[in-house]
């Protein structure tokens, strides 16, 4: 006789409240028995009461967000299990999170039934990761990327010209840029005249080029 199977008790962090809601929804939708969404929380104060109230088994972290971002997160309550969930596929982003201390790190455009054999794999013991993510960890540790050196760099940046850096460095005009990010073209051309300077770069191409080179986008 088989063993009835453990339905694992989920906490999902987002600061985004139309995200979280739909993740609950599929999760309760295809992951009935298996997986059960018990709390939400949207940065890191709230976060941390959630998880000492709840104690759940997995939690679904972002990695940005109000407060100090997942990597916090992590720091202030270690025990718990983590997989990381994010629109970012950065890997700084990626590394950062992993060395705070989560179990594995998976992409937003990840299916609904992909999420839960991941949160099952985690909850088990496993590192779970992207295809393309799987190659980020593996470099920072075999040392082909210098990851003290990358967060060194990107210290320099606040984070919204790291996401203005981010953007540009893929293509993005200012205009597209300005409105992904709602913010003025103005401030575009001011946040990459900082991010250039601090960086000690003098064209979009040698941004590109450097974020490149550190697998930023």
């Amino acid at each position: 006789m088989n063993e009835p199977r453990t339905v694992l008790r989920v906490v999902v962090i987002d600061d985004h409240a139309m995200f979280r809601a739909g993740v609950r929804a599929e999760l309760e939708r295809l992951g009935a028995g298996r997986v059960h969404v018990v709390g939400e929380a949207a940065d890191v104060p709230s976060a941390v009461r959630l998880l000492d109230d709840l104690r759940p088994d997995v939690v679904l972290l972002d990695v940005h967000m109000p407060g100090g971002g997942g990597p916090e997160v992590i720091r202030q309550r270690p025990a718990a299990t983590y997989l990381a969930l994010s629109v970012s596929d950065a890997a700084e982003d990626v590394i950062g999170v992993i060395r705070a201390g989560a179990r594995g790190y998976v992409t937003k455009n990840i299916s609904a039934a992909g999420l839960i054999d991941a949160i099952e794999q985690v909850a088990a013991g496993d590192a779970v990761f992207s295809p393309r993510l799987a190659g980020f960890v593996l470099d920072a540790f075999a040392g082909t990327i210098d990851v003290a050196q990358v967060d060194e760099d990107l210290d320099r940046l606040t984070e919204r010209e790291r996401e203005v850096m981010r953007l540009i460095a893929r293509g993005y005009a200012y205009k597209e840029v300005a409105k992904e990010l709602f913010i003025s073209i103005k401030t575009v051309e001011t946040h990459v005249s900082n991010v250039l300077r601090k960086l000690q770069l003098s064209s979009r191409h040698e941004l590109t080029r450097w974020a490149n080179d550190r697998r930023l986008i």
